[in-house]
Protein backbone atom coordinates (compact mmCIF):
# COMPACT_ATOMS: atom_id res chain seq x y z
CA UNK A 1 0.00 0.00 0.00
CA UNK A 2 3.16 2.56 0.33
CA UNK A 3 3.03 2.84 -3.70
CA UNK A 4 -0.75 3.63 -3.70
CA UNK A 5 -0.26 6.44 -0.87
CA UNK A 6 1.63 8.41 -3.19
CA UNK A 7 -0.20 7.07 -6.72
CA UNK A 8 -2.42 9.99 -7.93
CA UNK A 9 -5.83 8.98 -9.68
CA UNK A 10 -5.48 8.94 -13.04
CA UNK A 11 -7.69 11.20 -15.51
CA UNK A 12 -7.98 8.62 -18.17
CA UNK A 13 -10.77 6.64 -17.00
CA UNK A 14 -8.97 3.46 -18.96
CA UNK A 15 -5.63 4.02 -16.72
CA UNK A 16 -7.93 3.35 -13.43
CA UNK A 17 -9.30 0.76 -14.94
CA UNK A 18 -5.63 -0.82 -15.74
CA UNK A 19 -4.60 -0.10 -12.15
CA UNK A 20 -7.88 -1.33 -10.10
CA UNK A 21 -7.70 -4.41 -12.08
CA UNK A 22 -4.04 -5.23 -11.24
CA UNK A 23 -4.34 -4.52 -7.80
CA UNK A 24 -7.49 -6.93 -7.93
CA UNK A 25 -6.55 -9.77 -9.64
CA UNK A 26 -8.48 -12.69 -9.10
CA UNK A 27 -10.78 -10.90 -6.49
CA UNK A 28 -14.44 -12.17 -7.75
CA UNK A 29 -16.50 -10.21 -5.63
CA UNK A 30 -14.95 -6.87 -6.45
CA UNK A 31 -18.53 -5.43 -8.55
CA UNK A 32 -17.33 -3.00 -11.84
CA UNK A 33 -19.87 -1.47 -13.47
CA UNK A 34 -19.66 0.47 -16.58
CA UNK A 35 -22.01 3.07 -17.43
CA UNK A 36 -22.75 6.45 -19.27
CA UNK A 37 -24.88 9.67 -18.30
CA UNK A 38 -25.20 13.12 -19.39
CA UNK A 39 -25.81 14.27 -22.87
CA UNK A 40 -22.21 13.56 -24.09
CA UNK A 41 -23.00 10.21 -22.69
CA UNK A 42 -19.45 10.69 -20.28
CA UNK A 43 -17.98 7.38 -19.35
CA UNK A 44 -18.74 6.57 -15.92
CA UNK A 45 -17.15 3.76 -13.68
CA UNK A 46 -18.31 2.40 -10.46
CA UNK A 47 -16.61 -0.01 -8.39
CA UNK A 48 -17.61 -2.11 -4.72
CA UNK A 49 -17.07 -4.94 -2.96
CA UNK A 50 -20.08 -7.30 -3.07
CA UNK A 51 -21.85 -8.57 0.31
CA UNK A 52 -20.72 -5.83 2.52
CA UNK A 53 -22.78 -2.89 0.72
CA UNK A 54 -26.45 -2.11 0.60
CA UNK A 55 -27.95 -2.90 -3.14
CA UNK A 56 -30.64 -0.97 -2.49
CA UNK A 57 -28.69 2.60 -1.60
CA UNK A 58 -26.31 1.90 -5.06
CA UNK A 59 -29.42 1.00 -7.28
CA UNK A 60 -31.89 3.61 -5.85
CA UNK A 61 -29.77 6.36 -4.76
CA UNK A 62 -26.04 5.88 -7.19
CA UNK A 63 -27.53 4.25 -10.34
CA UNK A 64 -30.87 5.13 -11.09
CA UNK A 65 -30.11 9.03 -10.03
CA UNK A 66 -27.17 9.21 -11.96
CA UNK A 67 -28.42 6.62 -15.48
CA UNK A 68 -32.10 8.73 -15.27
CA UNK A 69 -31.62 12.10 -13.68
CA UNK A 70 -28.68 13.39 -15.24
CA UNK A 71 -29.47 11.57 -18.54
CA UNK A 72 -30.34 15.28 -19.53
CA UNK A 73 -27.19 17.23 -18.48
CA UNK A 74 -25.09 18.72 -21.34
CA UNK A 75 -21.77 17.59 -19.46
CA UNK A 76 -20.59 21.49 -20.39
CA UNK A 77 -19.21 21.80 -16.35
CA UNK A 78 -15.90 22.05 -16.37
CA UNK A 79 -15.53 19.87 -13.20
CA UNK A 80 -18.40 17.75 -14.03
CA UNK A 81 -17.93 14.67 -10.96
CA UNK A 82 -17.84 17.51 -8.58
CA UNK A 83 -21.28 18.90 -10.71
CA UNK A 84 -22.98 15.11 -10.27
CA UNK A 85 -21.83 15.24 -6.18
CA UNK A 86 -23.85 18.18 -5.64
CA UNK A 87 -26.99 17.95 -8.23
CA UNK A 88 -27.42 13.94 -8.52
CA UNK A 89 -25.94 11.89 -5.70
CA UNK A 90 -28.78 11.85 -2.92
CA UNK A 91 -26.85 10.58 -0.29
CA UNK A 92 -25.73 12.29 3.07
CA UNK A 93 -21.57 11.20 3.26
CA UNK A 94 -19.92 11.37 -0.16
CA UNK A 95 -16.25 12.78 -0.37
CA UNK A 96 -13.66 13.49 -3.00
CA UNK A 97 -10.90 11.26 -2.74
CA UNK A 98 -7.10 11.66 -4.68
CA UNK A 99 -5.39 8.38 -4.38
CA UNK A 100 -5.31 5.16 -4.67
CA UNK A 101 -4.50 3.86 -1.22
CA UNK A 102 -7.95 6.33 -0.51
CA UNK A 103 -10.12 4.17 -3.34
CA UNK A 104 -8.69 0.87 -1.72
CA UNK A 105 -9.43 1.62 1.58
CA UNK A 106 -13.06 3.15 0.97
CA UNK A 107 -13.75 -0.06 -1.11
CA UNK A 108 -12.46 -2.45 1.45
CA UNK A 109 -14.52 -0.98 4.23
CA UNK A 110 -17.74 -1.16 1.96
CA UNK A 111 -17.95 2.24 0.39
CA UNK A 112 -19.10 2.23 -3.45
CA UNK A 113 -16.16 4.43 -5.46
CA UNK A 114 -17.37 6.29 -8.89
CA UNK A 115 -14.84 7.72 -11.68
CA UNK A 116 -15.27 9.62 -14.27
CA UNK A 117 -13.52 9.95 -17.56
CA UNK A 118 -11.42 13.54 -17.79
CA UNK A 119 -11.34 13.58 -13.36
CA UNK A 120 -8.04 13.14 -11.86
CA UNK A 121 -10.28 12.34 -8.23
CA UNK A 122 -13.27 9.86 -7.92
CA UNK A 123 -16.26 9.89 -5.35
CA UNK A 124 -15.93 7.96 -2.16
CA UNK A 125 -19.87 7.00 -1.81
CA UNK A 126 -21.27 5.70 1.51
CA UNK A 127 -22.93 2.21 1.17
CA UNK A 128 -21.81 0.31 3.78
CA UNK A 129 -23.95 -2.64 5.09
CA UNK A 130 -21.79 -5.38 7.08
CA UNK A 131 -23.66 -7.87 8.80
CA UNK A 132 -23.96 -8.12 11.76
CA UNK A 133 -25.54 -10.13 14.95
CA UNK A 134 -27.36 -6.84 16.24
CA UNK A 135 -27.78 -5.99 19.58
CA UNK A 136 -27.15 -8.72 21.65
CA UNK A 137 -27.64 -9.60 25.68
CA UNK A 138 -24.47 -9.47 28.33
CA UNK A 139 -23.31 -12.79 28.90
CA UNK A 140 -19.82 -12.00 30.94
CA UNK A 141 -20.69 -9.00 32.66
CA UNK A 142 -24.46 -10.21 34.01
CA UNK A 143 -26.54 -8.05 36.15
CA UNK A 144 -29.77 -8.74 37.99
CA UNK A 145 -30.87 -5.05 37.61
CA UNK A 146 -29.97 -2.39 34.97
CA UNK A 147 -29.80 -2.46 31.03
CA UNK A 148 -29.22 -6.16 29.34
CA UNK A 149 -27.78 -4.73 26.36
CA UNK A 150 -24.21 -5.54 25.25
CA UNK A 151 -21.76 -4.27 22.55
CA UNK A 152 -21.86 -6.24 19.22
CA UNK A 153 -18.90 -6.66 16.28
CA UNK A 154 -19.98 -3.61 14.10
CA UNK A 155 -18.28 -0.53 15.61
CA UNK A 156 -20.73 1.87 14.26
CA UNK A 157 -23.25 0.32 16.21
CA UNK A 158 -21.21 0.28 19.52
CA UNK A 159 -20.51 3.91 19.16
CA UNK A 160 -24.59 4.69 18.52
CA UNK A 161 -25.10 2.73 21.68
CA UNK A 162 -22.53 5.13 23.74
CA UNK A 163 -24.29 8.28 22.17
CA UNK A 164 -27.35 6.98 23.22
CA UNK A 165 -26.10 6.97 26.55
CA UNK A 166 -24.48 10.29 26.30
CA UNK A 167 -26.58 13.21 24.36
CA UNK A 168 -24.05 15.66 24.38
CA UNK A 169 -21.98 17.56 21.76
CA UNK A 170 -18.58 17.03 23.65
CA UNK A 171 -18.63 13.49 23.66
CA UNK A 172 -15.78 13.35 20.87
CA UNK A 173 -14.98 10.56 18.60
CA UNK A 174 -11.77 10.21 16.27
CA UNK A 175 -11.01 6.93 13.88
CA UNK A 176 -8.21 5.44 13.75
CA UNK A 177 -7.07 2.77 11.35
CA UNK A 178 -5.01 -0.04 13.10
CA UNK A 179 -2.86 -2.57 10.95
CA UNK A 180 -1.17 -2.79 7.18
CA UNK A 181 -3.56 -5.65 5.66
CA UNK A 182 -6.79 -5.67 8.53
CA UNK A 183 -7.23 -1.61 8.35
CA UNK A 184 -9.10 -2.20 11.57
CA UNK A 185 -11.48 1.01 12.71
CA UNK A 186 -10.51 1.64 16.10
CA UNK A 187 -12.93 4.37 17.54
CA UNK A 188 -11.65 6.70 20.57
CA UNK A 189 -14.12 8.10 22.26
CA UNK A 190 -13.85 10.68 25.01
CA UNK A 191 -15.77 13.78 26.75
CA UNK A 192 -14.01 16.71 25.63
CA UNK A 193 -14.20 18.65 28.08
CA UNK A 194 -13.88 15.87 30.94
CA UNK A 195 -10.97 13.71 30.09
CA UNK A 196 -7.28 14.95 30.45
CA UNK A 197 -5.68 15.81 27.24
CA UNK A 198 -2.14 14.56 28.34
CA UNK A 199 -4.08 11.30 28.23
CA UNK A 200 -6.19 11.24 24.88
CA UNK A 201 -2.86 12.25 23.12
CA UNK A 202 -1.02 9.83 24.65
CA UNK A 203 -3.70 6.90 23.63
CA UNK A 204 -3.88 8.73 20.11
CA UNK A 205 0.00 8.37 19.52
CA UNK A 206 0.22 4.66 20.72
CA UNK A 207 -2.09 3.73 18.37
CA UNK A 208 -0.64 5.76 15.48
CA UNK A 209 2.42 4.41 16.17
CA UNK A 210 1.62 0.64 15.61
CA UNK A 211 3.25 -0.95 12.79
CA UNK A 212 1.67 -4.07 12.36
CA UNK A 213 0.04 -6.16 9.69
CA UNK A 214 -3.38 -6.98 11.50
CA UNK A 215 -5.31 -6.19 14.65
CA UNK A 216 -8.84 -8.52 14.64
CA UNK A 217 -9.59 -8.03 18.35
CA UNK A 218 -9.55 -5.47 21.22
CA UNK A 219 -7.28 -8.05 23.51
CA UNK A 220 -4.45 -7.62 20.82
CA UNK A 221 -4.90 -3.87 20.52
CA UNK A 222 -4.49 -3.92 24.46
CA UNK A 223 -1.54 -5.83 24.59
CA UNK A 224 0.21 -4.03 21.90
CA UNK A 225 -0.40 -0.57 23.79
CA UNK A 226 -0.21 -1.13 27.52
CA UNK A 227 3.27 -0.38 29.61
CA UNK A 228 4.16 -3.28 31.27
CA UNK A 229 3.63 -6.14 29.70
CA UNK A 230 5.10 -8.87 31.54
CA UNK A 231 2.63 -8.04 34.94
CA UNK A 232 -0.50 -10.56 35.38
CA UNK A 233 -2.51 -7.71 36.16
CA UNK A 234 -4.62 -6.10 33.74
CA UNK A 235 -3.75 -2.40 32.94
CA UNK A 236 -6.99 -1.77 30.87
CA UNK A 237 -10.35 -2.60 31.38
CA UNK A 238 -11.95 -4.47 28.87
CA UNK A 239 -16.24 -4.59 28.96
CA UNK A 240 -18.83 -5.63 26.56
CA UNK A 241 -21.28 -3.36 28.74
CA UNK A 242 -22.36 -0.20 26.63
CA UNK A 243 -23.53 1.48 30.24
CA UNK A 244 -20.19 0.55 31.90
CA UNK A 245 -18.55 2.54 28.80
CA UNK A 246 -20.37 5.69 29.35
CA UNK A 247 -20.34 5.93 32.76
CA UNK A 248 -16.48 5.12 32.24
CA UNK A 249 -16.53 8.78 29.80
CA UNK A 250 -18.52 10.83 32.20
CA UNK A 251 -15.69 10.01 35.29
CA UNK A 252 -12.84 11.10 32.39
CA UNK A 253 -11.65 7.97 31.08
CA UNK A 254 -11.22 7.04 27.38
CA UNK A 255 -13.21 4.02 25.53
CA UNK A 256 -11.32 2.70 22.80
CA UNK A 257 -13.95 0.68 20.15
CA UNK A 258 -12.72 -1.77 17.95
CA UNK A 259 -14.35 -3.13 15.09
CA UNK A 260 -15.54 -6.92 15.24
CA UNK A 261 -14.84 -7.58 18.56
CA UNK A 262 -17.94 -7.02 21.16
CA UNK A 263 -15.38 -5.49 24.11
CA UNK A 264 -14.35 -2.16 24.32
CA UNK A 265 -11.42 -0.45 26.17
CA UNK A 266 -11.44 1.45 28.87
CA UNK A 267 -8.35 3.14 30.03
CA UNK A 268 -6.64 4.52 32.30
CA UNK A 269 -7.60 2.39 35.25
CA UNK A 270 -6.91 1.96 38.79
CA UNK A 271 -7.23 -1.74 40.43
CA UNK A 272 -10.61 -0.70 42.35
CA UNK A 273 -11.95 -0.37 39.56
CA UNK A 274 -11.98 -3.99 38.54
CA UNK A 275 -13.65 -4.84 41.76
CA UNK A 276 -16.48 -2.73 40.54
CA UNK A 277 -19.95 -4.36 38.97
CA UNK A 278 -22.27 -2.04 36.97
CA UNK A 279 -24.78 -3.30 39.18
CA UNK A 280 -23.21 -1.59 42.14
CA UNK A 281 -24.81 1.91 41.06
CA UNK A 282 -28.14 0.22 40.21
CA UNK A 283 -28.74 -0.93 44.33
CA UNK A 284 -28.69 0.89 47.39
CA UNK A 285 -25.25 1.58 48.79
CA UNK A 286 -25.77 0.00 51.65
CA UNK A 287 -26.00 -3.57 50.35
CA UNK A 288 -23.52 -2.72 47.06
CA UNK A 289 -21.15 -1.80 49.69
CA UNK A 290 -21.10 -4.92 51.63
CA UNK A 291 -20.48 -6.54 48.27
CA UNK A 292 -17.86 -4.95 47.39
CA UNK A 293 -15.94 -5.68 50.74
CA UNK A 294 -17.08 -9.16 50.09
CA UNK A 295 -15.07 -8.88 46.89
CA UNK A 296 -11.82 -7.34 48.19
CA UNK A 297 -12.11 -10.05 51.08
CA UNK A 298 -12.09 -13.04 48.55
CA UNK A 299 -9.71 -11.63 46.46
CA UNK A 300 -7.04 -12.20 49.12
CA UNK A 301 -8.21 -15.67 49.73
CA UNK A 302 -7.65 -16.50 46.33
CA UNK A 303 -4.24 -14.92 46.60
CA UNK A 304 -3.43 -16.33 50.06
CA UNK A 305 -5.95 -19.03 51.05
CA UNK A 306 -3.68 -22.23 49.70
CA UNK A 307 -0.39 -20.49 50.50
CA UNK A 308 -0.95 -19.98 53.99
CA UNK A 309 -2.65 -23.93 54.06
CA UNK A 310 0.85 -25.18 52.81
CA UNK A 311 3.07 -23.02 55.58
CA UNK A 312 1.13 -23.51 58.42
CA UNK A 313 0.77 -27.19 58.28
CA UNK A 314 4.13 -27.85 57.07
CA UNK A 315 6.05 -25.30 58.91
CA UNK A 316 3.91 -23.88 61.66
CA UNK A 317 0.79 -26.37 63.18
CA UNK A 318 1.12 -25.01 66.27
CA UNK A 319 -0.83 -22.09 65.07
CA UNK A 320 -3.94 -23.97 64.67
CA UNK A 321 -6.27 -25.61 67.21
CA UNK A 322 -4.75 -29.19 68.31
CA UNK A 323 -8.15 -30.52 67.70
CA UNK A 324 -8.23 -29.78 64.05
CA UNK A 325 -4.08 -30.06 63.74
CA UNK A 326 -4.58 -34.22 64.82
CA UNK A 327 -7.27 -34.62 62.46
CA UNK A 328 -5.07 -33.07 59.31
CA UNK A 329 -2.29 -35.39 60.76
CA UNK A 330 -4.61 -38.87 60.87
CA UNK A 331 -5.98 -37.75 57.60
CA UNK A 332 -2.23 -37.52 56.27
CA UNK A 333 -1.10 -40.98 57.18
CA UNK A 334 -2.48 -42.68 53.47
CA UNK A 335 -1.25 -39.91 51.71
CA UNK A 336 2.28 -40.41 49.54
CA UNK A 337 2.76 -36.80 48.32
CA UNK A 338 3.77 -33.93 50.44
CA UNK A 339 0.94 -31.06 51.12
CA UNK A 340 2.14 -28.59 48.48
CA UNK A 341 1.90 -31.64 45.67
CA UNK A 342 -1.21 -31.91 46.77
CA UNK A 343 -2.58 -28.69 46.48
CA UNK A 344 -0.79 -28.40 43.30
CA UNK A 345 -2.87 -31.78 42.05
CA UNK A 346 -5.99 -29.78 43.23
CA UNK A 347 -5.24 -26.25 41.73
CA UNK A 348 -4.48 -28.31 38.80
CA UNK A 349 -7.69 -30.13 38.30
CA UNK A 350 -10.15 -26.99 38.92
CA UNK A 351 -8.10 -25.15 36.53
CA UNK A 352 -8.85 -28.02 34.37
CA UNK A 353 -12.44 -27.78 34.75
CA UNK A 354 -12.16 -24.26 34.49
CA UNK A 355 -11.24 -24.37 30.95
CA UNK A 356 -13.41 -26.85 30.11
CA UNK A 357 -16.55 -25.18 31.26
CA UNK A 358 -15.66 -22.33 28.57
CA UNK A 359 -14.96 -25.02 26.04
CA UNK A 360 -18.14 -26.87 26.46
CA UNK A 361 -21.33 -25.91 25.00
CA UNK A 362 -23.06 -23.80 27.53
CA UNK A 363 -26.16 -26.52 28.52
CA UNK A 364 -23.48 -28.74 29.77
CA UNK A 365 -20.66 -26.56 30.63
CA UNK A 366 -21.87 -25.89 34.86
CA UNK A 367 -22.94 -29.20 34.87
CA UNK A 368 -20.16 -30.64 34.17
CA UNK A 369 -18.26 -27.97 36.39
CA UNK A 370 -19.96 -29.67 39.52
CA UNK A 371 -19.81 -32.71 38.72
CA UNK A 372 -16.33 -33.07 37.69
CA UNK A 373 -15.23 -31.17 40.69
CA UNK A 374 -17.30 -33.27 42.96
CA UNK A 375 -16.17 -36.50 41.62
CA UNK A 376 -12.57 -35.88 40.86
CA UNK A 377 -12.74 -34.65 44.73
CA UNK A 378 -14.08 -37.54 46.26
CA UNK A 379 -12.16 -40.31 43.78
CA UNK A 380 -8.93 -38.37 45.03
CA UNK A 381 -9.66 -38.89 48.55
CA UNK A 382 -10.64 -42.49 48.36
CA UNK A 383 -7.67 -43.31 46.61
CA UNK A 384 -5.33 -41.61 49.20
CA UNK A 385 -4.08 -38.76 46.42
CA UNK A 386 -5.39 -36.22 48.63
CA UNK A 387 -6.57 -35.28 51.81
CA UNK A 388 -10.27 -33.66 52.48
CA UNK A 389 -9.25 -29.91 53.75
CA UNK A 390 -7.16 -29.53 50.59
CA UNK A 391 -9.93 -30.32 48.56
CA UNK A 392 -11.73 -28.02 50.75
CA UNK A 393 -9.32 -25.62 50.39
CA UNK A 394 -8.87 -25.86 46.35
CA UNK A 395 -13.00 -25.28 46.01
CA UNK A 396 -12.78 -22.57 48.12
CA UNK A 397 -9.99 -20.62 46.53
CA UNK A 398 -12.01 -21.45 43.01
CA UNK A 399 -15.22 -20.28 44.77
CA UNK A 400 -13.34 -16.74 45.10
CA UNK A 401 -12.38 -16.22 42.46
CA UNK A 402 -16.05 -16.34 40.78
CA UNK A 403 -16.92 -13.43 43.19
CA UNK A 404 -14.65 -10.90 41.63
CA UNK A 405 -16.50 -9.12 38.66
CA UNK A 406 -13.58 -8.93 36.07
CA UNK A 407 -12.11 -11.96 34.43
CA UNK A 408 -8.59 -10.07 34.01
CA UNK A 409 -7.99 -9.35 37.25
CA UNK A 410 -9.18 -12.62 38.17
CA UNK A 411 -6.66 -14.12 36.08
CA UNK A 412 -3.59 -12.51 37.57
CA UNK A 413 -4.81 -13.20 40.85
CA UNK A 414 -4.50 -17.21 39.68
CA UNK A 415 -0.94 -16.52 38.38
CA UNK A 416 -0.15 -14.28 41.87
CA UNK A 417 -1.33 -17.82 44.00
CA UNK A 418 0.98 -19.88 42.54
CA UNK A 419 4.28 -17.48 43.68
CA UNK A 420 2.46 -17.60 47.11
CA UNK A 421 2.01 -21.12 46.52
CA UNK A 422 6.09 -22.06 45.52
CA UNK A 423 7.37 -19.77 47.84
CA UNK A 424 5.38 -21.05 51.06
CA UNK A 425 6.21 -24.60 50.45
CA UNK A 426 9.64 -23.36 50.71
CA UNK A 427 9.88 -20.71 53.71
CA UNK A 428 7.02 -21.45 55.73
CA UNK A 429 5.02 -17.99 57.10
CA UNK A 430 8.09 -16.36 56.16
CA UNK A 431 7.98 -17.32 52.28
CA UNK A 432 4.03 -16.63 52.73
CA UNK A 433 4.82 -13.06 54.02
CA UNK A 434 7.62 -12.34 51.44
CA UNK A 435 5.07 -13.30 48.76
CA UNK A 436 2.05 -11.02 49.62
CA UNK A 437 4.97 -8.49 50.09
CA UNK A 438 6.24 -8.93 46.86
CA UNK A 439 2.64 -8.87 45.13
CA UNK A 440 2.41 -5.64 46.67
CA UNK A 441 5.43 -3.79 45.81
CA UNK A 442 4.73 -5.13 42.18
CA UNK A 443 0.86 -4.03 42.09
CA UNK A 444 2.42 -0.58 43.62
CA UNK A 445 5.11 0.18 40.54
CA UNK A 446 2.33 0.08 38.35
CA UNK A 447 0.67 3.51 36.69
CA UNK A 448 -1.75 3.56 33.85
CA UNK A 449 -1.28 6.49 31.98
CA UNK A 450 0.45 8.07 34.97
CA UNK A 451 -2.55 7.35 36.94
CA UNK A 452 -1.24 5.25 40.16
CA UNK A 453 -2.38 1.46 39.97
CA UNK A 454 -3.45 1.36 43.57
CA UNK A 455 -5.00 4.99 44.05
CA UNK A 456 -7.08 5.92 45.99
CA UNK A 457 -5.26 3.56 48.63
CA UNK A 458 -1.48 5.14 47.64
CA UNK A 459 -1.79 8.66 48.40
CA UNK A 460 0.25 11.72 46.33
CA UNK A 461 -0.65 15.08 46.03
CA UNK A 462 -3.43 14.35 43.36
CA UNK A 463 -5.17 13.17 45.82
CA UNK A 464 -7.97 14.57 48.12
CA UNK A 465 -9.60 11.18 49.45
CA UNK A 466 -12.56 11.69 47.67
CA UNK A 467 -11.99 8.24 45.51
CA UNK A 468 -12.31 6.24 49.19
CA UNK A 469 -16.39 7.13 48.58
CA UNK A 470 -16.42 4.40 45.59
CA UNK A 471 -13.69 1.77 46.46
CA UNK A 472 -14.15 -0.39 49.11
CA UNK A 473 -17.53 0.89 49.85
CA UNK A 474 -19.89 2.64 47.81
CA UNK A 475 -21.41 6.24 48.96
CA UNK A 476 -24.83 6.90 48.10
CA UNK A 477 -24.72 9.25 45.28
CA UNK A 478 -25.10 12.64 46.36
CA UNK A 479 -21.86 11.81 48.91
CA UNK A 480 -19.87 11.35 45.82
CA UNK A 481 -20.14 15.26 44.30
CA UNK A 482 -16.97 14.86 42.85
CA UNK A 483 -15.16 12.85 39.95
CA UNK A 484 -12.44 10.14 40.39
CA UNK A 485 -9.13 11.38 39.50
CA UNK A 486 -9.21 10.82 35.92
CA UNK A 487 -10.67 13.83 34.90
CA UNK A 488 -9.64 17.46 34.67
CA UNK A 489 -9.29 19.11 37.55
CA UNK A 490 -11.11 22.20 36.19
CA UNK A 491 -14.07 19.58 36.03
CA UNK A 492 -13.99 17.43 39.20
CA UNK A 493 -16.87 18.29 40.53
CA UNK A 494 -20.45 16.53 38.59
CA UNK A 495 -23.12 16.87 40.72
CA UNK A 496 -24.11 19.17 43.51
CA UNK A 497 -24.06 18.05 47.29
CA UNK A 498 -27.10 17.44 48.11
CA UNK A 499 -29.89 15.22 47.89
CA UNK A 500 -33.56 15.81 46.18
CA UNK A 501 -36.29 16.88 49.23
CA UNK A 502 -39.90 17.10 48.59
Amino acid sequence: MDKDKSMHIFKKLSDNKAYIDQKFNNVQDLIKRDFKIGGNETDMYLIYIDNIVSTSIIGDFVMTSLMLRADACENKKQDFLNYVREKYLSIGEVSKIYTFSEVFSAVLIGDSVLFSEGCDYALQVSTKLWPYRGVPKAETEVVVEGPKDAFCEAVSINVVLVRRRIRDTRLKMKRLTVGRRSRTIVSLLYLEDVARDEVVKEIEDRINALDIDAVFDSGQLQQFIEHKWYSPFPQMQLTERPDKAAAAITEGRVVLIVDNTPFAIILPVTLNVFFQSAEDYYDRSVIMSAMRIMRYFAAFLAISFSGLYIAITTYSPYVIPTSLCLKIASSREIVPFPTVVEVLLMEGAFELLREAGIRLPAPVSSTIGIVGGIIIGQAAVQAGLVQPVVVIVGAFTAICTFVIPNNALVSGIRISKYIVILLSAFFGLYGFTISLILILIHITSLKSFDIPYLFPYSFGPKDDLSDFKDSFIRAPFFKMAKRPIFAKPSQKYRSSNRRGKK
